[in-house]
């Protein structure tokens, strides 16, 4: 589940349901991100990413599989993720 899969989510479209009281929040160089952390396990389930600010990177290992959502695997160059970024608009 460590081995992060990007699912990019509208904050209006994500809903946690329970668990909030369990998440360690962690920022580092910016502070735009948002990196949110199991208290327990330490799995990384989702976060507010620096490249949607407005959104939530949900990580696709970590979905339950029964939940019916299906995807589509985009390459996407981490090292220069702000151009890479912008010809996904």
């Amino acid at each position: 589940m460590a081995g992060y899969l990007h699912l990019i989510v509208k904050a209006d479209a994500f809903e946690l349901e329970r668990g909030a009281d369990q998440l360690s929040e962690y920022r580092f160089n910016t502070g735009t991100a948002r990196h949110l952390f199991c208290r327990t396990c330490g799995i990384k389930s989702f976060y507010v990413p620096r490249s949607h600010p407005d959104g939530y990177s949900v990580n696709w290992r970590a979905l339950d599989s029964s939940i019916g959502v299906s995807s589509t695997i985009v390459p996407f160059d981490g090292a220069n993720w702000e151009a890479a970024r912008a010809t996904l608009d």
